[in-house]
């Protein structure tokens, strides 16, 4: 048994080592601002627009130097922003994205019931049956079905359905959760490019660029179906140890069947499990038809997307009963809910002060007529963007652009893929790239089992995202002269 003095010692020097952590990250964070302002300045940009940079950077090092307290930067940030006049109360709500934030909050509430019905338990014992006892064979099922879920309904669903099924698997095994979450995250994001309803970017493109749902078959599905293939390489690669765990674990371990203590309490949970099940395909069928439903009934797009999550949130609250108000308490992630308020706003700021439209243009300028190489900028620049930001908000800055481009006579349609892929695949590049990356981590803190700091993320992002991009790049190139001009 340790001596008080030397308790003492050990206490001081945690302590010590901590504050020169936390001093160590607090000058990196000043750093981070005042390099980012001085690098912007570099684009003419006014007094004015260098401050709306200094407030956005604000939270943007706060969450990567203090993810843990990403939401303290979050309110200051915006705060910051609003006292000084850069923004205000009308714009913080028209660029709060209150449409993701409520419909993540009914496909929270889908999903909290869900868990409670065990439905998720259900479906992976269907998945083990499906592939048997190989720990290989899972991670190949859970990714591919990642990348084809994301592109039938949506990145967000389908990531939100898909991390509480590695998440319970993970806990199960007792096995550490991030690499899993991980690898469907990355897969979430690939599958999101493959079709216009995989990712809001999608729709974006779409509707400024007139691509068809058959052209995004043609042109996007087979560049993600060639860079989800190699992930997986690369999953099997870079996380060898962790699918070799899950393999050993899947052929110790010896799954008992589920024992029912009170009479009918067996076909209760049957009928639980049918219920939810049918909850969970209708809500899915409304994602992937929402778009004929708008049109059949006249309505404004993407007004049956949120209500198809709505009205599954009420039903699945409905199904509750007495567990209704713990659904709502318990099983929406406020905390992350919260971050994406003030990050969007305060990127919209951005937007709203005129310094992503400046980038753009010097986008352009730098380009000039080289479809190739414009290609690059678009497919790296957007990528770029989108590590830092929102990817609607990144794609949304390239748009006009884009479009003032081809005002000039020059071929377009290679650059709506580029910023397709570039925002999409680079999204995984950070674990603030993409609103999927935001989600899984926030529903993985939620259930307090673990969590993934920025550089962590960062490595797995630098060593997969980046070759997921350039492949993808790559067969943009080789397929230039087949395009349309």
């Amino acid at each position: 048994m340790k001596s008080p003095l030397t308790q003492q010692k050990t206490l001081s020097v945690l302590i010590f080592m901590c504050y020169t952590f936390t001093m160590k990250n607090g000058l990196l964070y000043i750093l981070g601002i005042v390099v980012t302002v001085a690098a912007s300045s570099l684009l003419g940009l006014t007094t004015t627009q260098l401050a709306a940079v200094a407030g956005f950077s604000s939270i943007f090092f706060g969450a990567i130097f203090f993810w843990q307290s990403r939401l303290t930067f979050a309110f200051f940030g915006v705060a910051f922003l609003m006292a000084t006049g850069l923004t205000n109360v009308q714009h913080v709500v028209e660029f709060a994205g209150l449409d993701i934030v409520l419909f993540l909050i009914g496909m929270m509430i889908i999903v909290g019931y869900l868990e409670e019905k065990s439905f998720f338990e259900h479906l992976i014992n269907k998945l083990i049956s499906l592939v048997g006892m190989d720990g290989r064979r899972l991670v190949i099922l859970l990714v591919v079905m990642s990348a084809v879920s994301a592109a039938l309904i949506d990145e967000v669903t389908s990531v939100l359905f898909m991390a509480a099924a590695v998440l319970s698997i993970a806990s199960r095994h007792k096995l550490n959760p991030v690499p899993f979450l991980i690898m469907v995250v990355f897969a979430t994001n690939i599958g999101s490019s493959a079709t216009v309803v995989g990712n809001p970017i999608g729709v974006i493109i779409a509707l400024r660029s007139g691509l068809t749902f058959v052209d995004f078959l043609r042109w996007a599905a087979p560049i993600s179906l060639a860079v989800l293939l190699m992930t997986i390489v690369l999953f099997f690669i870079y996380y060898a140890k962790p699918i070799r765990q899950l393999h050993e674990a899947l052929k110790t371990h010896k799954y008992e069947p589920r024992i029912f203590s009170e009479a009918g309490s067996e076909k209760k949970f049957h009928r639980g499990i049918m219920v939810s099940g049918i909850l969970f395909a209708c809500v899915v069928v409304g994602l992937v038809l929402h778009v004929h439903v708008e049109k059949l009934m006249g309505l404004e797009k993407n007004t049956m997307l949120l209500g198809t999550a709505l009205l599954g949130g009420a039903v699945a609250l409905f199904l509750s009963k007495d567990q209704a108000r713990n659904i709502i308490e318990r099983k929406i992630d406020w905390w992350t809910l919260c971050f994406f308020l003030f990050l969007f706003a305060s990127v919209g700021t951005l937007k709203y002060q005129g310094i992503t439209g400046v980038l753009a243009q010097k986008i352009a300028v730098t380009a000039g007529n080289n479809v190739p190489f414009l290609m690059g900028i678009c497919v790296w620049s957007s990528g770029a963007l989108t590590s830092v930001m929102d990817n609607v908000l990144a794609v949304s800055t390239f748009v006009p652009i884009i479009k003032d481009i081809g005002a000039m006579g020059i071929p377009t349609f290679p650059l709506w893929w580029s910023i397709l892929f570039g925002s999409t695949l680079l999204g995984n590049l950070t674990i603030i790239g993409s609103t999927a990356n935001i989600v899984a981590i926030g529903v993985m803190e939620k259930r307090k089992l673990g969590t993934v700091s920025f550089m962590e993320w960062l490595k797995v992002g630098a060593a997969i995202a980046i070759p997921e991009l350039l492949l993808a790049h790559m067969l943009l190139l080789a397929q230039l002269k087949y395009m349309p001009k």
